[in-house]
């Protein structure tokens, strides 16, 4: 339990899980909000209209019922919905919308002779609608009434924008909201992992029309390969994220937010399709597999597969030394690579001795520099020597577990747009060390899933699933040489020992490429083995001085990572619920 001061006067003592209270208190809207959103609709009057497309087929009608409310309720008022009924056998349907049809003329409904399923129907009720935007709302689903409204503001704030989309949450049966989805902002490797858009998204309805609505062939996974396509079409920079809750699924026996993916796994399996045909039509040299709880993309390596340079820092430390050296020769089945072990002025005569010993191999150099410690420079001497067109920087407590952890990182480092990659790290007892990095954790930033079992999946699977995060671990990061080069290297002035891996992978994003963690590349990291950790007066002063240089060259990235939601917690490192958010109502995402 956690004591919180609040202004609500609701009880001081919470479970920061408790999602009905985090619910109660910051995404409830009270009269006064509600006027205020009133207002700022009623200004809106010339806004863009909105077709909500909605299939159905023998709907509980008291679900259906309340989907259509939510629709009317909408404090937006530009909207159209366009029903299509597929053919109900229900006799029940037919007047039930018909009803409704006639109380208010923005409702459209058409009635297919045939059942045609999930995609024609929807493809029915898409010719119904006129609007500047379109989006989606399952029968059985519920949309809060500042919705659309959010949506639209977010158009207005955005004008370049082609596609939106918004976080979401679920209903149970009996109407109570729990396991929402608070999403990052665009994603594209996430998103190749697993649907980040969902609901609620909304697409100009030039692009609708441009790429043809749904297509019956990915039936289960219809949604999925509509974005797939959408994007063919759109940049990077016109796709918005709202990062509120403006979706609730409801969740029942039969739904897509309940289903057992290995029991009817047929969805994933239309999306695997959906992945694979897309990757041929982009030309992107990859295969997508479903893995029960998402997609893996295998990236397929150049040919000839590039040289890799390995560089590890190190003083002393023999014995880490060794089992870092003896796993990679050992374990590694990618053989095209040298490896260079930059002594910082070790002394210890066994560590000279094995180090002698080591530069008599294939493919080893030992390279001497006797100045006092910095890990940025150090690294940035090893990459100035380096022959290899991929760069691998590896701490000397690394220990390789999965054997194709190279063919993984190299494959991914290599692709178009990609910046840094990094490794899935773990504690020798195999809980998780590193999964990604997290902007503003403590002040600073954090490990993803830090703690986690090695077998759990994480937030939304993010710790067993590919996804671009801000920022990864240089305690095994994979870049290409030429990247590296161009951003200049680690930043030896300001960022000696600490947050440098951080400040060179938000140089990447600068430079246009996405940094990128991947759960298929796996080591042990015995992590400050051999340096320690920042615990004396003078080491924590030097640390805040860099942390501080952070802030200071990075203050917009720093106070919000777009690859962590403004609704998770900065106080953890397990995307537990922000107490409070740092969005709120009636203010600007």
């Amino acid at each position: 339990m956690v004591t919180a001061e609040v202004t609500d006067h609701a009880p001081k003592a919470f479970d920061p899980r408790d999602y009905k209270e985090w619910v109660r208190r910051y995404d409830t809207l009270d009269s006064a909000s509600l006027e205020q959103l009133r207002r700022e609709a009623a200004s809106m009057a010339n806004g863009p209209l909105v077709s909500v497309v909605m299939p159905t087929y023998n709907a509980n009608l008291d679900w259906l019922g309340q989907a259509i409310k939510s629709v009317r309720e909408q404090l937006y008022p530009r909207w159209e919905l366009c029903i299509a009924d597929d053919a109900s056998t229900d006799p029940e349907v037919r007047p039930f919308l018909e009803q409704w049809m006639a109380e208010d003329p923005r409702i459209k409904v058409t009635f297919r002779d045939t059942n045609g399923h999930i995609s024609a129907a929807t493809n029915s009720a898409l010719a119904l609608a006129s609007g500047d935007w379109i989006t989606f709302l399952d029968h059985d689903d519920v949309l809060p009434a500042h919705a659309l409204l959010y949506m639209v503001k977010a158009i207005v704030r955005h004008p370049n924008a082609r596609m939106l989309y918004s976080d979401e949450d679920k209903l149970d049966e009996n109407g109570k909201r729990y396991d929402p989805y608070f999403k990052t902002d665009w994603n594209p490797d996430l998103f190749y992992s697993h649907n980040l858009v969902t609901h609620l998204a909304f697409y100009r309805g030039d692009l609708m029309r441009e790429v043809g609505g749904l297509r019956e062939a990915y039936a289960g996974a219809q949604d999925y390969d509509l974005v797939l396509r959408v994007i063919e079409k759109v940049k990077a920079d016109q796709i918005v994220h709202v990062p509120f809750i403006l979706y609730h699924w409801r969740a029942h026996a039969g739904s897509t937010a309940t289903a057992d993916l290995n029991i009817k796994p047929y969805a994933m399996l239309a999306g695997e399709r959906a992945l694979n045909d897309h990757y041929k039509r982009m030309g992107i040299n990859a295969r997508a597999q479903f893995i029960g709880h998402g997609y893996r993309a295998r990236h397929r390596l150049p040919k000839p597969a590039p040289k890799v340079s390995i560089i590890i820092p190190t003083r002393n430390a023999v014995d880490l030394v060794r089992t870092c050296v003896e796993s990679i020769r050992d374990k590694s089945t990618y053989k095209n690579y040298e490896i260079l072990l930059m002594d910082n002025g070790s002394d210890d005569p066994e560590a000279l001795a094995y180090f002698a010993e080591q530069a008599q191999t294939p493919n080893f150099r030992v390279i001497r520099d006797d100045s006092p410690f910095s890990y940025s420079a150090i690294n940035n001497l090893g990459a100035s020597q380096a022959t290899g067109d991929v760069l691998c920087f590896l701490n000397n407590d690394i220990e390789v577990i999965s054997h194709d952890w190279l063919e993984e990182l190299v494959s991914q480092a290599c692709r178009p747009g990609i910046g840094a990659v990094g490794a899935k790290l773990l504690y020798p007892n195999t809980t998780i060390q590193h999964a990604g990095v997290v902007l503003g954790i403590g002040g600073w930033a954090g490990h993803a899933h830090k703690g986690f079992s090695l077998y759990a999946h994480g937030y939304v699977g993010r710790a067993s699933l590919a996804s671009n995060f801000s920022a990864v671990t240089g305690a095994c990061m994979a870049v290409q040489k030429k990247h590296f080069d161009q951003a200049g290297g680690f930043d030896e002035v300001n960022l000696k020992v600490a947050c440098n891996d951080v400040d060179l992978c938000l140089r990447f994003a600068e430079m246009g490429l996405r940094n990128l963690f991947t759960p298929h590349a796996l080591l042990f990291h015995h992590e400050s083995a051999t340096r320690g950790y920042e615990d004396t007066p003078e080491k924590k002063a030097r640390f805040q001085k860099e942390v501080d240089y952070m802030w200071k060259r990075w203050p917009a990235m720093m106070a919000r990572d777009p690859a962590y939601s403004p609704n998770l917690s900065l106080d953890h490192e397990d995307f537990g619920l922000a107490w409070p958010p740092r969005v709120r109502h009636g203010e600007p995402a």
